[in-house]
């Protein structure tokens, strides 16, 4: 059983999660309906194991939230539960320390699995997200390795494709900024994927953002 706190400003919404965790066997350490609210409630000496995140809310959004605890309790893991699927929302959380991402909209066992997976492996891989680009994204870097700690050999073009895949440039609005053929652009991406062993844009964009080629 795992002590899970609940950040979500929708209270309706939040009460039937909060019924959801118990079905699941969990506990229900506390709820708090914006990012400031969940700060002035966490107590050092009980802290839950997961947070259940929304990014949207007053006062502090999810991200500045999750920001805080991979700062101050690290320990803590973070699955953003959220109604955006697009990958800026994603890379940003995960930037932030997320352990994991899921829609709200998602389906009961989906949530069951994401628990299961962070308290079992430390994230949860999903669709939206490459498990393994959260895992070492979220590495505590005391050892000084991580699994992609070594930058492969990059062209210039290609560094500079990557740049792009951190923006909300299309494949097509990237090849004219770069004043490339869209399939020139769909080649840099695929060799991309083989090199960096990546299947998807968002791992791309963590993957540059890891290396410290762009800063969110």
């Amino acid at each position: 059983m795992a002590a899970i706190a609940l950040v979500d400003d929708h209270s309706l919404l939040r009460n039937g999660l909060a019924e959801l965790v118990k079905n699941l066997g969990h506990q229900v350490l506390f709820e708090a309906d914006n990012g400031a609210h969940f700060i002035s409630q966490v107590d050092p000496g009980t802290l839950p194991d997961i947070v259940l995140m929304d990014i949207n809310m007053p006062e502090m959004d999810g991200f500045d939230a999750s920001l805080w605890l991979k700062q101050q309790h690290p320990s803590v893991k973070v699955l953003a539960l959220s109604m955006y699927d697009n990958e800026n929302s994603i890379i940003r959380m995960l930037k932030c320390g997320a352990r994991g991402y899921i829609l709200k909209d998602s389906d009961p066992n989906e949530l069951k699995t994401a628990i299961d997976d962070i308290l079992r492996k430390g994230y949860y891989y999903s669709d939206l997200v490459n498990g393994k680009i959260i895992h070492a994204i979220n590495k505590i870097d005391d050892d000084g390795e991580g699994d992609l700690k070594n930058l492969i050999h990059l062209s210039d073009r290609e560094i500079e494709f990557l740049k792009y895949t951190c923006t909300e440039f299309t494949y097509k609005e990237i090849a004219e900024k770069m004043f490339l053929s869209p399939r020139t652009i769909d080649g840099y991406r695929d060799n991309l994927f083989e090199k960096l062993k990546l299947k998807t844009r968002v791992g791309l964009a963590i993957y540059t953002i890891r290396q410290g080629i762009v800063q969110l």
